[in-house]
């Protein structure tokens, strides 16, 4: 596994298409019990190079209900996102994550997993890439079948703040699925 996570943090197979340089960002354990899959690092974890050190972070540690010591430990979460370096920005926000991190890392990390339990993918980039075509029309409809895509994944909106409108458009969310999540992690750590 060290040798692996060396080879990746050393990788440059999508740096010329990036603007602030490769700065790949993730943690694993061989001992890790559940990865978390979410797009792409933001611009304040590529300069700190601590993934979800930003206010998604706060957000999504709060629905999983676990401190930071927890959610940063390895022997219990994994954080392996789509694309390990920041990709850009576009017209509404961040780039989409580069395409050439998942296929080339994701299995041989995966591999070197045999504790592995649960993926928790965050964000329609995760869901279409694991779920192919059990993967809903939209990240609402994904999210609002959490249960056929259990015990092997859990899905989840990105908990960025921009996200506020569409948990307030689905309140169904916090009431529903948020108390499954936290029951789930609380089984599994």
């Amino acid at each position: 596994m060290k040798q692996l996570l060396k080879q990746i943090k050393n990788c440059t197979i999508c740096e010329p298409h990036l603007a602030l340089g490769a700065n790949p960002v993730l943690r694993a354990s061989k001992s890790s019990k559940i990865v978390i899959i979410g797009q792409a690092p933001g611009t304040r974890v590529h300069k700190t190079g601590i993934p979800w050190n930003d206010p998604s972070g706060v957000q999504l540690r709060k629905w999983l209900n676990v401190s930071e010591e927890t959610f940063y430990n390895e022997k219990l979460f994994a954080i392996i996102p789509m694309g390990f370096c920041y990709p850009g920005k576009g017209k509404s926000g961040d780039l989409p994550p580069r395409k050439e991190c998942a296929p080339t890392w994701h299995e041989p990390l995966f591999n070197l997993m045999p504790n592995l339990e649960m993926l928790i993918l965050i964000g329609m980039y995760a869901q279409n890439y694991y779920l192919k075509n059990e993967a809903k029309q939209t990240l609402t409809e994904t999210v609002k079948n959490y249960q056929e895509y259990l015990p092997n994944y859990f899905v989840l909106p990105h908990p960025s703040p921009r996200n506020r409108l569409w948990q307030k458009k689905n309140p169904w969310f916090e009431k529903e699925v948020v108390p499954k999540l936290q029951e789930t992690i609380r089984f599994l750590v």
